[in-house]
């Protein structure tokens, strides 16, 4: 799990993927200046002239060159700075989670810190000699105009960025693709109940703790490393907290008992329990649906006003839900591969997601009948895809939002288009409305 961090960390900064191409840099640079010194003048002439320059004018090349790739590099880097303050401003913070991790950004900056360092290499590296042909300045166009074309592409990139439905759509997506993670098969087993006596006479048992070693969110548990520790040292263990919550230091995290003769010690927690200063989206659903609400609820702030932002915010948050509904399973006991018992952890519930999915919006968008309308529209939809129980709690949630509306006091065409919508859930829920 420590890898997991440090590889969390590098995949979220600036500087790794820069690093490397700068590396790369001073070594293609070598490369260059060996063929320059060594081979070109023994098969000068078997080489196009087209494809050799001179030193007079290989200066005058260097120095034009690096200064295009200057340019190229402040614009980019300010064109990154407007796209930090715009996200922070206008959209979420944490979606700026999103946009640090593209890993186009990255590269484009990685790919000027290339071009730059392999054009003044050869500049340092060019001394008065009596060599008149050479060809260093041939691949230094060559990977200037790959730079440009990077430029280029950038700056589409970030146009496509900065359009806050591309975002919406791109958040839409990860969550989806976590969701199915979260939930697909594993090697323990899962179950949603478990022999009430059974964990009874494990209680009973003399009970360890292991308590937070520092403040922060949890980001990431290790199953696989957790069932398989509690397997080989015949232990069961109990979570005191769920993927997301802020947990402080000295605070128990694990409950565990030994079920054997030996008093087992467990292992570090850095080993299967990620802390961090942030939330992220390594397992986190809830986090990730958060991101859409955050820029919904912006949307509906008076000095934006965009409520059609909202409403695709909604929709986006409605499609996920109704895939959570699908693949969702109430687990709180895990089990190894001969069906032991090893690990109890309740999980979120789903009328959890729905909650922290709307309350918000139900809040700052209650006065909009469009807000409103979308929301109840959208949980019809996400009833009409899931099971019984899951309607049930839809529903309910779906009478929660409309409390706060003035039914009484809505417009003739407000009220027939909420009621129309209203009606239609009920009745597919096989409920009376009361209004």
């Amino acid at each position: 799990m420590k890898k997991t961090t440090f590889w969390t960390t590098v995949r979220d900064s600036f500087w790794f993927l820069p690093i490397i191409y700068g590396l790369c840099s001073l070594i293609a640079a070598s490369i260059i200046t060996a063929l320059d010194v060594w081979l070109v003048p023994k098969i000068s002439g078997s080489i196009p002239n087209i494809l050799l320059t001179g030193q007079s004018i290989a200066k005058q090349l260097y120095a034009a060159l690096i200064t295009a790739m200057l340019t190229m590099t402040t614009i980019s880097f300010s064109t990154i700075m407007v796209m930090l303050t715009t996200y922070s401003s206008q959209f979420s913070p944490r979606a700026l989670q999103d946009f640090m991790q593209s890993k186009m950004t990255q590269h484009v900056l990685g790919v000027y810190t290339f071009g730059f360092i392999f054009v003044l290499i050869n500049l340092w590296l060019l001394t008065e000699t009596n060599q008149k042909d050479l060809l260093s300045p041939f691949f230094t166009v060559v990977i200037t105009i790959i730079s440009l074309g990077f430029f280029i592409l950038f700056i589409h990139f970030s146009a496509r960025w900065a359009q806050v439905n591309f975002l919406i759509g791109v958040i839409r997506n990860k969550t989806s693709e976590l969701i199915k993670n979260t939930f697909a098969e594993r090697a323990y087993g899962k179950h949603q109940h478990w022999d009430h006596s059974q964990i009874e006479n494990i209680r009973e048992k003399d009970r360890q703790v292991i308590q937070a070693r520092r403040s922060g969110y949890i980001q990431q548990v290790n199953y696989n490393y957790l069932i398989d520790w509690a397997s080989d040292n015949n232990m069961v263990l109990e979570a005191y907290f769920q993927v997301g919550d802020y947990v402080t230091k000295g605070m128990p995290v694990f409950h565990f008992w030994s079920l054997g003769d030996r008093n087992n010690q467990l292992a570090e927690h850095d080993l299967f329990l990620v802390i961090g200063d942030e939330r992220t989206d390594l397992q986190d659903i809830g986090f990730s649906i958060e991101k859409l609400v955050e820029i919904a609820v912006k949307a509906l702030s008076p000095s934006m006003n965009d409520p059609n932002t909202a409403i695709n915010c909604i929709h986006r948050i409605g499609g996920l839900l109704s895939e959570l509904a699908g693949n969702y399973q109430p687990v709180t006991y895990f089990s190894d591969n001969n069906g032991d018992l090893r690990l109890i952890m309740e999980q979120k519930k789903y009328r959890d997601y729905l909650f922290k999915s709307f309350y918000q919006i139900k809040h700052y968008g209650k006065d909009d009948i469009s807000v409103v309308y979308s929301i109840v529209d959208t949980l019809y939809k996400v009833a009409v895809v899931s099971e019984a129980s899951i309607q049930k709690e839809v529903w309910d949630f779906t009478k929660y939002v409309l409390e706060v509306v003035d039914i009484d006091n809505l417009p003739s065409l407000d009220y027939q288009h909420l009621r129309d919508i209203t009606e239609k859930f009920a009745h597919f829920c096989g409920e009376e409305l009361s209004w």
